[in-house]
């Protein structure tokens, strides 16, 4: 089997998984996996990700023009900007999930860092989150600030659209996005409430630890 079929299925199997849980609804979300060669395979526009088939994902070339396939994601640009300031990014994901959509539109939020240290596995997969402005969908200026944070954020949250998570394989994106989810839920479970968040010395042992940006 080649490393081309293996992503192809791999990228049905995660759409499935994450639609199947509800992580993702009707046409929304989109999947992405570098392929060696350069080139990108990609979810198709308009396409549930609980009925994707291998066959008919977008596949491009190194210089991101489309050689076959049905016609890609209109949030491709977003995985573009992502790859192109990551030169390890193997795989994005992005979707339109509950919780982190919630987050996204609350007023108070911190742009710079949206959700709180709540757990390790939060610092671990996600650390930093950003907050990108909002932007309608499919305007250039989005892609533009997208790109402005990608060297520096693996994961950046779009204002009043859902997260965008890129990782070295598409499963470390999966995990990490899963994650962003799960925080999401548990910062909004705990409104009204008086937080203890890991300090920023505990923080600061984590990235040590675990060798984190």
């Amino acid at each position: 089997m080649s490393n081309e079929t293996r992503a192809r299925d791999e990228i049905c199997r995660v759409g499935a998984s994450l639609f199947d849980r509800g992580l993702t609804a009707g046409s929304s979300g989109n999947i992405s996996v570098r392929l060696p060669d350069g080139g990108w395979l990609m979810t198709p526009t308009n396409v549930s990700m609980g009925s994707l088939d291998p066959a008919r994902l977008s596949r491009f070339d190194a210089q991101g023009r489309l050689l076959s396939g049905d016609a890609p994601t209109k949030e491709a640009f977003l995985h573009f900007s992502m790859y192109g300031e990551r030169a390890d990014a193997g795989a994005v994901v992005h979707l339109h999930s509950s919780h982190a959509t919630a987050v996204s539109i609350l007023r108070d939020i911190d742009p710079q860092d949206v959700l709180p240290a709540l757990t390790a596995y939060y610092v671990m997969r996600v650390g930093r989150l950003p907050l990108v402005p909002y932007f309608a969908p499919g305007d250039p200026d989005l892609a533009h600030a997208v790109k402005a944070l990608a060297s520096r954020h693996h994961a950046v949250l779009l204002a009043n659209h859902g997260p965008v998570v890129a990782g070295t394989t598409l499963a470390n994106a999966q995990y990490a996005t899963e994650e962003l989810e799960e925080t999401a839920k548990l910062f909004l479970m705990l409104q009204n409430h008086v937080l203890r968040s890991l300090t920023p010395e505990q923080v600061a042992d984590l990235r040590v630890r675990f060798n984190l940006p």
